[in-house]
C-alpha cells in the first residue's frame, strides 16, 4: 500500500478515536453528575456500546459522507489527508478550550474546505450536501423537543410520586446511556469508515464504493477505545456548568438523544451526538423552569458549533495548500 493511502486510513482512524474520545464526554458527563455511575465504569460501559453501535444500523451514514457529498472524480488522496486534519485540528483546539464543539461539523468542514478551494461549489452535490446539512442542523432542535417532552411527561406521571423514584431514574440511566453509546457509534463510526473506504477507492484499492468488514471493525475499536479513555474538561463542563442534573434529566436526556441519533443512523442521516444530546440536556432543563438553564454555557456551546464548519474548511484548505508543496509530485494524488 502506498504510503499517502495508509496516511489516509492513519489519520481517519486517528480522527475516529478523537470522535470517541471528545463525544463520549456528552454521554458520560450526565451519567456521572448525576450519580448513576462511576466515572471509570461509566466510560468502560459507553466503550462497550460504540463498539457495537456500527455493526447493528447498516452503512447508510458510511455511503452519504463517502459517496453522496462530493463528486469523488475531482478528489484526491491529498485533498482527503487535509480534510482529516483539518477536522482533526479543530476538534483539538476546542478540546483545548473545553467547549464541546462537534466532531461531525468539523468533518463536513474539513471534506468542503480543499474541495472548494480547488474546483468551486460544483464539485459539491446539492442533494448530499442538503441531506448533510439537514440532519446537522435539524437535530438538535429535535434533542431540544423530544428532551422537553419526555420531562414534562415524566413530572404529569409521577406527580404524587416520592423521592424514591429517583433511585429508578439512577438505575434506568445504565440502559439508557448503552443505548446512546449503540446510536453515537452507528452514526459517528460510520463517517470513519465513509472516508476509509474514499482513501481506498481513491488509492486504486477497492473497485467501488463499499465498506471492507475490517474498516468497520477498526473505525468501530478506534471509536471505542476513544470514548472509554473520555475528556474529563468538557466532561465538568456539560455535566456541571449547564445546570445540576439529578437521574430523571439524565435518564430523559439519554433516552431522547439514543432515539433521534439512532433514528438518524438509519435513515442516513449524519448528525452530532453532541449537539442532539447538549440539546436534549437543556430541554430537560427548561421543561422545569428556563431560569434553571444556565444559558450563557449554552450561547459558547452555540457560538463554537456555528464557527465550526467555516473554520475547519479554511483549516482544511490551508493543510491541503501546505501538502501540495511538501509532498513530491507522485504522492500528491
Amino acid at each position: 500500500m502506498d504510503l499517502l493511502t495508509t496516511a489516509v486510513l492513519a489519520v481517519g482512524l486517528l480522527y475516529a478515536f478523537l470522535n470517541g474520545l471528545q463525544d463520549s464526554a456528552s454521554m458520560v458527563a450526565v451519567v456521572i453528575s448525576s450519580r448513576a455511575m462511576a466515572p471509570r465504569r461509566a466510560m468502560l460501559w459507553i466503550g462497550l456500546g460504540e463498539f457495537l453501535g456500527p455493526f447493528l444500523f447498516g452503512l447508510a451514514v458510511a455511503r452519504t459522507i463517502g459517496a453522496e457529498l462530493l463528486d469523488v472524480q475531482v478528489l484526491t488522496l491529498r485533498m482527503l489527508l487535509a480534510s482529516l486534519l483539518g477536522a482533526i485540528l479543530w476538534m483539538l483546539i476546542t478540546w483545548a478550550w473545553g467547549i464541546p464543539s462537534s466532531s461531525s461539523h468539523a468533518l463536513v468542514g474539513g471534506l468542503l474546505g480543499p474541495v472548494l478551494l480547488h474546483h468551486g461549489p460544483a464539485a459539491v452535490h446539492p442533494q448530499g450536501l442538503e441531506k448533510v446539512l439537514l440532519a446537522l442542523f435539524i437535530s438538535p432542535p429535535l434533542g431540544f423537543t423530544a428532551g422537553y417532552a419526555v420531562m414534562r411527561f415524566w413530572y404529569w406521571a409521577l406527580r404524587h410520586a416520592t423521592p424514591r423514584v429517583n433511585v429508578l431514574f439512577r438505575r434506568g440511566q445504565v440502559l439508557t446511556s448503552f443505548l446512546l453509546a449503540i446510536g453515537h457509534g452507528s452514526n459517528d463510526a460510520q463517517k470513519s469508515m465513509g472516508l476509509l473506504t474514499l482513501g481506498l477507492l481513491l488509492g486504486g484499492y477497492l473497485p467501488e464504493f463499499r465498506v471492507p468488514l475490517w474498516v468497520q471493525t477498526a473505525c468501530a475499536a478506534a471509536m471505542a477505545i476513544g470514548a472509554s479513555v473520555g475528556a474529563w474538561r468538557l466532561i465538568r463542563t456539560i455535566g456541571g456548568r449547564v445546570f445540576r442534573i439529578r437521574p430523571v434529566h439524565g435518564f430523559s436526556a439519554q433516552a431522547s438523544g439514543a432515539a433521534v441519533v439512532g433514528l438518524a443512523a438509519y435513515l442516513g442521516g449524519p448528525v452530532s451526538t453532541t449537539h442532539v444530546l447538549n440539546a436534549a440536556i437543556l430541554g430537560t432543563g427548561a421543561a422545569e423552569r428556563l431560569s434553571k438553564v444556565r444559558w450563557q454555557v449554552a450561547q459558547e456551546m452555540l457560538r463554537a458549533w456555528l464557527l465550526t464548519i467555516p473554520v475547519s474548511g479554511l483549516l482544511a484548505a490551508a493543510l491541503d495548500l501546505l501538502l501540495f508543496h511538501l509532498l513530491p509530485l507522485t504522492t500528491t494524488h
